[in-house]
């Protein structure tokens, strides 16, 4: 926005949480107008602030008001958000999205249909610490993840219209899944409910992701202390965010690791890395991202298929606490609009996001995970229970077989090839021995590469054609040969870098931090 006027907006919802948003939109310069359900709240801010007092009509029917952010209790998140968008006006609304994934769905159609943006407030996504833990686990400098887990504790207060579930556990989620770049293949929730019954206190959510990843996520109102901690274990390293300690020690690195001695594992403990973080409010930031994507027409980080995303997690974590009694559930599979070939085969369940098309005689086998804005060509087979990310393109004749995960905006040239066992044999079944592979953020494979089991390509790299990758690739590498090795680094955009390390594209800085890595400052 720099020098320009900042959209009008208007708060929705005075309450204890919507004061804080009041009090951030006003501090952008773009508060027009507070609404809220009790007059005589909405009048008093109204003349601290220095805005009219309306009701909802009066707010969508201003023409100053250009987005509506939405922070009324849960229940009546998709009927008020709806009205925002028929009217026209951009939304922000407060998490969860709604309270069925059958409501959220609808909301992003109508944003769609409107040219409006659609945004949740999961607020922790723009929290300094964890948008620099997310840089870092894109980068690869945790290795590949595996395993995350949350707590979110303290005492009070109590809710009487939603669960802990419901008012905690969708920011933990929601930092999940951006993290693990997938979504869970089941959910398995147990919990108690000792104050209300029917409202769960404290509960307790395990998720399995499909390249073998686990992640739990611990929350309760009913905890001595108060506790809002991320840890994330990697291959290489570890990381905790822990939103208790000072700014200087918020986010720290653990370098800790495995050495085996005459075949016994032992810990190689290393101190902890406090990684700079520049202070900020993560509401304030919040606020501002959603002002930036109301004036440039941009995508918000957490737009409305986010919260879908997140609603399928939590509705699958509910339908585990009391239809299935702690079982395992599997998230609920949506078939949004695609394109799928007459010739081609998709299996149920399976799982295509919007935007995306599939070609001349491909078969999308059963659990499959196609993200939005994907292409895959002709002759081309995933399956089963792979998961492959937003806007990735699948070259003809490519089968991506159990184990492999393509993050988001990965490209697989024709005839690429992927192995998921390390020794086949066509007499020998090797099911139990399968060995995930990762195809990092961004990353290319060349033509006609071979790319061997139980190994990560790094966000941004690329595979040459006819390479054969026997090792893991690091972020930004360009490898070829047969074994793959690296000859060289590549930018963003994939051109190669020179001595200078400056990309020819567009003039973006690289920075070598170690002998074998490679960083953009702006990358996150």
């Amino acid at each position: 926005m720099k020098d320009e006027a900042p959209p009008g907006v208007a708060v929705v919802g005075c309450g204890r949480w919507g004061r804080n948003l009041v009090r951030n939109v006003h501090a952008l310069g773009a508060l027009r107008a507070l609404v809220d359900i009790d007059p005589l709240t909405s009048r008093t801010l109204a003349d601290q602030y220095g805005v009219p007092a309306v009701d909802l009509d009066g707010a969508l029917g201003d023409p100053t008001v250009q987005g509506v952010v939405v922070a009324v209790p849960a229940v009546n998140h998709a009927e008020v958000a709806g009205k925002v968008l028929d009217a026209g006006k951009h939304a922000l609304i407060e998490k969860p999205l709604a309270l069925h994934v059958g409501e959220a769905e609808a909301l992003c159609g109508a944003a769609d249909r409107a040219g409006r943006v659609l945004m949740v407030g999961h607020v922790l996504q723009y929290h300094p610490a964890f948008v620099e833990l997310r840089r870092l686990v894109r980068q690869g400098a945790l290795g590949r993840l595996r395993y995350a887990y949350s707590n979110r504790l303290n005492l009070g207060r109590i809710r009487r219209d939603e669960s802990t579930l419901w008012s905690f556990a969708p920011h933990d989620v929601s930092m999940i899944l951006t993290l693990m770049s997938a979504e869970p293949v089941s959910v398995r929730a147990v919990g108690g409910s000792y104050v209300q019954p029917g409202l769960t206190d404290v509960t307790t959510t395990h998720l399995a992701f499909p390249a073998g990843e686990r992640a739990h996520v611990f929350v309760s109102w009913l905890h001595p202390v108060k506790e809002h901690k991320l840890v994330v274990v990697g291959e290489e390293a570890m990381a905790v965010f822990d939103d208790g300690r000072p700014w200087p020690s918020k986010l720290r690195l653990f370098r800790h690791g495995i050495a085996w001695r005459d075949g016994v594992p032992e810990a190689v403990r290393a101190e902890g890395e406090p990684v700079t973080v520049e202070p900020g409010e993560a509401l304030e930031a919040e606020c501002r991202h959603f002002l930036d994507c109301m004036a440039s027409g941009s995508t918000p980080r957490t737009d409305g298929r986010e919260g879908v995303r997140v609603l399928r997690v939590l509705e699958a974590a509910e339908r585990s606490l009391f239809e299935e009694a702690g079982a395992s559930a599997r998230v609920t599979p949506v078939r949004p609009r695609v394109f799928v070939h007459e010739s081609a085969y998709v299996d149920e369940p399976c799982e295509i996001g919007d935007g995306t098309k599939v070609w001349h005689f491909s078969h999308l086998l059963a659990g499959t995970r196609i993200g939005r804005d994907c292409t895959l060509g002709q002759n081309v087979m995933v399956g089963p229970d792979v998961t492959v990310g937003d806007g990735c393109k699948i070259q003809n004749n490519v089968s991506v077989y159990r184990g492999v995960t393509l993050e988001e905006g990965v490209f697989c040239g024709p005839s690429c090839v992927f192995t998921n066992v390390a020794h086949p044999r066509a007499q020998v079944d090797r099911g139990g021995e399968l060995r995930p592979t990762i195809v990092g953020r961004g990353a290319t494979i060349g033509a006609n590469a071979t790319v061997v089991c139980g190994h990560r390509i790094g966000a941004w790299a690329m595979v040459a054609a006819g390479a054969v990758v026997t090792s893991d690739i690091p972020p930004h590498a360009l490898v070829a040969g047969v074994p793959a090795r690296r000859i060289g680094w590549v930018s963003h955009d994939g051109e190669r870098l020179g001595d200078d390390l400056v990309c020819p594209r567009t003039g973006q800085r690289y920075v070598l931090v170690g002998p074998d890595r490679l960083e953009c400052a702006g990358d996150e």
